[in-house]
């Protein structure tokens, strides 16, 4: 049987690969994504799955509209350098054909919270944007959102420096409030973070090879992947590539054989120049139960393999 996912995105480039990803994994069934806020506008990340979907010939998977700014906000703009690496529309402005809307009413935390009370632990959430929605979802209806199977989210750092500052990683950065929520739920969480997502790299020769295969998706995500490796040459030149973040998220909740993970109880923190760490929580170190894993190893060429393979056969 296959278990059920719903991607929660903020859909920029590695988002738009996440997607890839599931649909080219035949152990679930994306039964929707949620969107909000971050690499771009909640409504813009709302358009550019409808077009991915479409690209990829799934039109009928649901999105639905979620958070459109941190829960102690009262609004969100993009940030320049979310522009400068996703592109002004968030998937390298490769100008995809308009999708027909599915006309979803429902919102995206109604939605996550119906999936969980509907398949209970065969439902995988996977989060790779602010953490914003979650906590909406624990703040509306935590005991309904205790039936999920599991929630991997792409963010944080633990072992490693933050990517938008010395302490803080861009996903956890733009909402550490929420964060801090969903790690103080209990509730079931795998931090895929930069300490293993930096050791995931894709290059133009990898690039070239879908483009090779000659669709217009290939060609699409082709032009989409190089402008995010040009991005990387001017942000991590050290790299030689870019880092595939969110893929790994869903690559973790399909195979957890992938990495080794740490049992640690984390918090967020919320104040200072710190704001946005994601580390071990003082308060609960002695507490018998842990509910949430952190990824410190990946097996690098495995995951590559599967990433290219199932998103090549879907292309």
């Amino acid at each position: 049987m296959q278990h059920k996912m719903i991607l929660d995105l903020d859909t920029g480039i590695d988002d738009a690969l996440a997607i890839a990803y599931a649909l080219g994994s035949p152990e679930i069934e994306l039964i929707g994504i949620t969107s909000e806020y971050g690499n771009v506008l909640t409504e813009r990340s709302v358009v550019n799955s409808q077009q991915i979907l479409n690209l990829l010939q799934h039109p009928a998977v649901p999105v639905y509209q979620g958070a459109g700014h941190a829960l102690n906000q009262s609004d969100f703009s993009v940030l320049p350098i979310s522009a400068e690496i996703h592109g002004q529309d968030g998937v390298g402005d490769i100008h995809l054909q308009q999708a027909v809307p599915t006309g979803e009413t429902e919102s995206a935390v109604d939605f996550l919270l119906t999936a969980c009370q509907q398949y209970g632990s065969d439902l995988t959430i996977v989060a790779t944007g602010p953490m914003t929605n979650l906590a909406l979802a624990i703040q509306k209806d935590l005991p309904t959102l205790q039936k999920v199977g599991q929630i991997v989210i792409m963010g944080g750092a633990l072992t490693v420096a933050g990517n938008v500052s010395p302490f803080a990683e861009a996903n956890i950065n733009q909402d550490p409030e929420a964060a801090d929520l969903l790690f103080k739920s209990g509730l079931p969480v795998t931090m895929v973070g930069l300490d293993v997502t930096l050791r995931t790299l894709f290059t133009k020769a990898d690039t070239a090879e879908w483009r090779a295969i000659g669709t217009e998706a290939a060609i699409k995500y082709a032009d989409m992947v190089d402008y995010y490796i040009k991005a990387y040459e001017v942000t991590s030149p050290h790299l030689q590539g870019c880092a595939l973040h969110d893929p790994l998220a869903v690559a973790v909740a399909i195979d957890p054989s992938l990495v080794t993970t740490f049992p640690l109880n984390l918090t967020t923190e919320t104040t200072g120049p710190s704001r946005g760490r994601t580390i071990g929580d003082n308060l609960r170190l002695e507490d018998l139960t842990t509910r949430t894993q952190v990824c410190v190893q990946v097996d690098t060429p495995r995951f590559l393999n599967e990433f290219k393979t199932r998103i090549g056969q879907l292309l």
